[in-house]
């Protein structure tokens, strides 16, 4: 079964094969392709974004598509950044740009109120325009020091309190396990894996 990613960030992408290793599933990136549609994420929330990603590509290469949406909220400040985590710092800003302008929002936040969850929107859309969706929630902290050289992203700043690490602190295969974006590849696993019997 053929699937193209609705992405280029090979950092996701290599997560994204490790998690669907062991099943006959061809994944794609969308750097394989070129004149590749610019697609504007204006929606509203997660799934919107994810949605409309999904469509444009599958529509764009004719396979079907999977495609996700994801980022960090803090709650104290109201779940920013949201949607606009990947562009928190602005449109072409780098990781660390994006982590030092959140660390400068929190700067007078006591640790304690730091809480914060990434969420993960999953679609999987077909070339008939049917679709499922799938969503994970993996709950932390942010801390002001940058641990770890694993994963991308806030993983170096995202604290997860039962493990006493950050999210770049983890092993590829336990991060895989229990991150957000694990979770909700755990449900797709499930039901790409009952389609594939059938």
């Amino acid at each position: 079964m053929k699937i193209v990613f609705a992405s280029g960030n090979e950092g996701k992408v290599r997560e994204i094969r490790e998690m669907l290793e062991g099943m006959e599933i061809e994944l794609v990136s969308l750097s394989n392709y070129t004149h590749v549609p610019e697609i504007v994420e204006d929606g509203k929330s997660f799934l919107e974004n994810a949605l409309k990603k999904a469509k444009i590509i599958s529509e764009f290469t004719g396979e079907t598509v999977l495609a996700d949406d994801s980022g960090l909220q803090v709650e104290v400040l109201g779940g920013e950044p949201g949607i606009y985590s990947s562009r928190y710092a602005g449109e072409k800003a780098t990781d660390d740009e994006n982590n030092a302008a959140l660390l400068a929002k929190l700067k007078n936040i006591p640790q304690e109120k730091r809480t914060a969850f990434f969420r993960c929107v999953l679609v999987l859309y077909r070339r008939d325009g049917s679709y499922d969706c799938f969503e994970g929630k993996w709950n932390g902290q942010i801390i002001d020091e940058r641990r770890g050289n694993n994963g991308f992203g806030y993983d170096p700043i995202f604290f997860v309190p039962e493990l006493k690490k950050t999210a770049a602190e983890l092993p590829a295969e336990i991060k895989n396990k229990v991150s957000h974006r694990g979770q909700a590849f755990a449900q797709l696993k499930k039901t790409l894996g009952e389609k594939l019997k059938n």
